[in-house]
């Protein structure tokens, strides 16, 4: 049996997942959370037990959750026998996908996939195989062809507080990095964007999908 425990805020969204994965006979629905933090604290005592395999996250929690999806698959994935993270979510750009994955998910399907699709993605996870939307898939395969136009991890975070109105002082102090070295990103951001300006960057970024 394929043990699994789904986090998700909308108990609706909780109930269809239930409904689907306990029709499959190799499945095993252990426990459910509806916030991250809580998703983080089951996924830790259950491991530890040896009673899951596999986590169902969604990425965006309510007000009632301190930590977004990709957080708690951090937290999750940094402990020692861990379960496989699924993201089950409906945002598929970059500036969604790319955390989540870096933070450890196995694999990231979207909510609309067909249920025969989600079954075959929970085995693929539970077998330690990567399981992508075909949208998810396409845009990592580009990303990989064309390096020189990708934002690093680091960019993005950089461009995404330039976004939220920091400046670069700001920036450098919330990622405890120099001045020096946030202008040296935001040169780099604005090659990469064929930019000349913070606000037509962020305007780009938007616009391709890098950072909401």
């Amino acid at each position: 049996m394929i043990r699994l425990l789904i986090a998700d805020d909308h108990p609706v969204v909780r109930a269809g997942l239930r409904a689907v994965l306990e029709g499959e006979p190799d499945f095993a629905i252990v426990a459910e959370a509806a916030t991250a933090e809580r998703a983080v604290e089951l996924a830790v005592e259950l491991a530890a037990a040896g009673g899951v395999d596999v986590v169902l996250m969604d990425l965006q929690f309510g007000p009632g959750s301190a930590l977004n999806g990709a957080q708690a698959t951090a937290r999750i994935t940094a402990e020692p026998g861990a379960p496989r993270v699924l993201i089950v979510t409906t945002y598929d750009s970059d500036a969604d996908t790319l955390p989540a994955l870096e933070a450890g998910a196995t694999g990231y399907l979207l909510k609309d996939a067909p249920p025969e699709e989600l079954a075959q993605a929970v085995r693929s996870a539970a077998a330690g195989r990567s399981a992508l939307a075909p949208s998810v898939a396409d845009r990592l395969l580009e990303r990989m062809r064309t390096p020189a136009a990708a934002l690093s991890a680091r960019e993005t975070e950089v461009l995404r507080l330039v976004a939220d109105g920091l400046t670069n002082q700001q920036v450098s102090q919330r990622l405890h990095l120099s001045q020096a070295t946030v202008k040296s990103h935001l040169v780099h951001i604005y090659t990469k964007l064929a930019v000349d300006s913070r606000t037509s960057a962020v305007r780009q970024a938007r616009i391709r999908g890098l950072i909401r």
